[in-house]
């Protein structure tokens, strides 16, 4: 069987390996304190332009999520996030066990608009029982969302002017970052994201480590006792020594060498291959004069397919069901990744020829 179904299924990169086998026996200082953690968040700083940002490596998306949510809000109030995002319906409902309600927005593509953030804390601060009311303090977005569509840079400072002229944070989840940066109609560069958001994360188990997230914090007001929290949510690693490691790896070239920018990282080479050969599957596609739930340009894909086609293909390829279109075709995901062959590739472009 030859997979499509997520961009996590492979183990890491080689070079990822080399270097946590080079430092296996090193003796270093756990939690996070060691000096290949200060490295590479050295490193992340430079490449965002943020030099007083605070950068923090969790083990995992969903503790990412949790911890940054739980450290930005009182009790009484809860973040505002697109009702497909993945604090809202992929995590077993982690935000709201942390006792914060997720408010969740219509979307058709996966983005939420600076209007709808307005009109939804508006709505809050102009009704009359407010205080009975879960109070709007966040906005959750994910680059690229969990359909795999990109907000522009207008679209990202629209909504970060509206959390400011409003008192709200913004985060936003890069668990699949690169894929996004790598996109062929994006406009965002990783400096952008630092000066538009108050808090992001570079996500690193689903581009070619084995785990790990580099959180960014811009803000000063959510720095403080952020460690507390992280520990207290069990996102840290006590080798916490291990993800400055891979993310020292990640943003070195693929010779391992210095880079002098972001995108000539192996971290970007790795997510521009798999947006590459989405683009292949996209093409192939589109020849067949196939739709889409939601059209993108990043290495997700959503085609709407014939069942009996969906059937047939998987006996050969595991796919990722979406949802049901009409009463003979559903949405499929299919997903590449910085581990996808260029054989298997080909191979799913010849079947879908045969099948579509």
């Amino acid at each position: 069987m030859i997979y499509f179904n997520c961009d996590y299924n492979e183990g890491a990169h080689e070079n990822i390996m080399k270097a946590l086998l080079k430092t296996n026996m090193e003796q270093t200082i756990g939690y996070g304190c060691d000096e290949h953690c200060k490295h590479a968040s050295d490193l992340i700083k430079k490449f965002g332009d943020c030099p007083d940002a605070c950068v923090h490596f969790l083990v995992g998306g969903t503790q990412t999520n949790e911890t940054v949510i739980t450290a930005a809000l009182r009790s009484h109030q809860g973040v505002i996030a697109a009702e497909t995002g993945h604090i809202n319906v992929h995590e077993t409902g982690a935000i709201e066990s942390c006792g914060h309600k997720v408010l969740a927005l219509k979307t058709e593509d996966g983005k939420i608009t600076a209007k709808q953030v307005r009109e939804c804390y508006e709505a809050h601060v102009n009704d009359g029982s407010f205080e009975h009311m879960v109070q709007p303090k966040m906005v959750y977005i994910s680059l690229p969302t969990e359909l795999g569509t990109m907000y522009t840079l207008d679209e990202l400072k629209d909504i970060y002017s509206v959390c400011k002229n409003n008192g709200l944070y913004l985060f936003v989840d890069g668990a699949r970052l690169g894929y996004g940066l790598s996109s062929g109609n994006n406009d965002i560069k990783l400096s952008d994201l630092a000066e538009n958001s108050d808090v992001f994360y570079i996500g690193g188990t689903k581009q070619g480590l084995l785990f790990g997230e580099a959180v960014v914090i811009t803000n000063d007001h959510l720095k403080e006792d952020f460690r507390y929290i992280i520990k207290q949510k069990g996102g840290m690693l006590a080798k916490g020594r291990l993800l400055g490691v891979m993310f020292e790896a990640a943003l070195c070239d693929e010779d391992g060498n210095a880079c002098m920018a972001f995108e000539d990282t192996l971290y970007m080479k790795m997510a521009k291959k798999a947006v590459g050969f989405a683009d292949k599957i996209r093409a192939c596609l589109d020849s067949l004069g196939v739709s889409y739930l939601v059209k993108n340009d990043t290495n997700q894909i959503f085609p709407i397919l014939e069942d009996s086609v969906i059937e047939k293909l998987e006996s050969e390829f595991v796919l990722s069901y979406q949802e049901r279109v009409d009463e003979t075709r559903s949405a499929v995901r299919i997903c590449t990744s910085w581990a996808t062959k260029e054989e298997a590739v080909e191979h799913l472009c010849n079947t879908l020829h045969i099948m579509v």
